[in-house]
């Protein structure tokens, strides 16, 4: 396995050159009436292991050519843009505390790389979505809130703690981004007080008397942000609601947290003319995530509140089973909300891992498989982390697609990195999802056509050998060489 060190990036950004609404919540298959590869041309982007390949046009200009019924012995990956599915929201990363502190740590021409490698459309991998926490959480130096602890009125709220690392990050990738990067919010915790075990760590439950001034404390930092020229898409009611957590935790049941939001969170985000906001449920693994979204969205005073449906792929990763089809059962049973991955990471940082090809596996295969049952967008957990993998309060230490050494100022992009690059430079918002299918189990593939009417087929090979297969839409075909444990990404 080739290791690439804390190498600069910029070889890589100009190697890849980019081929230059409400969203509608997921649900049967929309049609137009034909669709034709004449005069297309398709060229293909590689990240493959033991090579240089990273994100690298490796092929160009091919031509489409009449091929007909293929055999059950012929490689294919069968795509039909005429079928078209769920709109993308947006590709992105959580810009945390840590992600934050990380950046401002390093010489000033890496902080300026690393940003451009996130969020230029044109020389980076073009991240248009973005999570970020309510006051602390794991990923922050230690535990904090915006108020004087027993402040129930919030009369002492101020996010001026955000000024120092945080908000100038958000803002700066916004501007990268172009002016608009579609950002959400997650609490971890209430304050202490607010909760039935006095804490912020360690779960416990937010007591119902505070209902009220929890509901209030999302909306001041909603308009505290926006007022740091932030604009805030929406929130999730809480992180993991079912972890306690030795950090910033809180634990909510289905019911629990259907009634803080009915009671308190809609409403007051309405009377503060915040009824534009978006809000998620869940916002934890995929394996309870149908018992719990039947049950919170069965009272429809709670669902008319919601958005969408947050998730997490922690406790369901066993190498190639994600429980992806709990993603399926949400999607066909509440087809007028939205699916969005809204964390993921490898854990249990280890420096000598960080080349380890597996870290990108993982993301393409959930990537693939996400975005097939549904998903209208993708958020990775934090975009940067240091040369241990954090800062991290509770000693949580975990991956980053990218890490900057703090003592030494390298920068080390991780093939994790490389592999979301493949899904966020080339399917942009608006895109809809399309029919891509393949007929060999080491190939994974997804599809999606852009609003200016380019295709952008993602197609992994999981396997460790090479596969030549042909891409085949409506009797046409092109014939594309799969390298071993790679992803590519087909433009036309």
């Amino acid at each position: 396995m080739k290791k690439i060190w804390f190498a600069s990036f910029a070889a890589v950004l100009f190697a890849c050159n980019n081929d230059k609404k409400e969203t509608p919540a997921t649900g049967a298959a929309s049609s137009t009436s034909s669709y034709s590869v004449n005069g297309k041309t398709v060229t293909v982007y590689t990240t493959a292991d033991s090579s240089d390949l990273r994100l690298s046009r490796t092929d160009s200009s091919l031509q489409f050519t009449d091929f007909g019924q293929p055999k059950e012995t012929q490689v294919c990956v069968f795509v039909d843009p005429t079928k078209t599915f769920q709109t993308m929201l947006g590709i992105g990363g959580a810009i945390t505390d840590a992600s934050a502190e990380t950046l401002a740590k390093l010489p000033k021409d890496k902080q300026e790389e690393i940003m451009k490698a996130y969020y230029d459309p044109v020389n980076g991998i073009g991240y248009t979505l973005a999570r970020t926490n309510i006051h602390s959480c794991d990923f922050s130096s230690g535990s904090y809130t915006y108020i004087k602890e027993g402040d129930k009125e919030l009369a002492s709220f101020s996010v001026d703690h955000d000024k120092q690392y945080r908000i100038p990050m958000i803002k700066q990738a916004i501007a990268l981004a172009g002016g608009k990067l579609t950002t959400y919010a997650s609490p971890w915790s209430p304050p202490g007080f607010m909760k039935d075990s006095t804490h912020m760590l360690q779960g416990g439950k937010l007591k119902p008397e505070y209902y009220q001034a929890w509901g209030n404390y999302f909306a001041k930092f909603i308009k505290a942000y926006e007022k740091e020229g932030i604009p805030i898409w929406g929130v999730s009611v809480q992180n993991e609601p079912m972890a306690k957590q030795t950090w910033e935790s809180c634990i909510y049941t289905a019911e629990e947290e259907g009634e803080f939001l009915k009671t308190s969170l809609g409403p007051i985000l309405e009377k503060e003319g915040l009824k534009d906001k978006k809000v998620i449920i869940w916002d934890h693994n995929r394996d309870l995530i149908y018992q719990r979204v039947s049950t919170t969205l069965s009272d429809p005073e709670v669902a008319k509140y919601v958005w969408g449906i947050g998730y997490h792929w922690y406790e369901t990763w066993t190498g190639s089973d994600m429980m992806f089809e709990n993603l399926k059962r949400v999607a066909e049973t509440f087809p007028d909300k939205h699916l969005l991955f809204t964390e993921g990471c490898a854990e249990s940082f280890n420096p000598t891992r960080l080349s380890a090809w597996a870290l990108g596996e993982r993301y393409g295969m959930s990537m693939i498989n996400d975005f097939n049952a549904g998903t209208v967008g993708w958020t990775d957990w934090n975009v940067l982390l240091d040369e241990i993998g954090g800062p991290n309060h509770v000693g949580n230490f975990c991956f980053a697609p990218v890490h900057g050494d703090t003592k030494t100022g390298k920068v080390h992009y991780t093939n994790s990195y490389y592999y979301i690059g493949h899904f966020s430079k080339f399917i942009k918002p608006g895109a809809r999802r399309i029919i891509a299918s393949s007929n060999r189990t080491d190939l994974l593939t997804t599809g999606f056509v852009n609003e200016d009417g380019k295709v952008a087929v993602v197609v992994m090979n999981k396997g460790s050998k090479s596969l030549p297969y042909n891409l085949w839409i409506g009797g046409k075909a092109v014939e594309i060489i799969s390298k071993p444990h790679s992803i590519a990404t087909l433009v036309f």
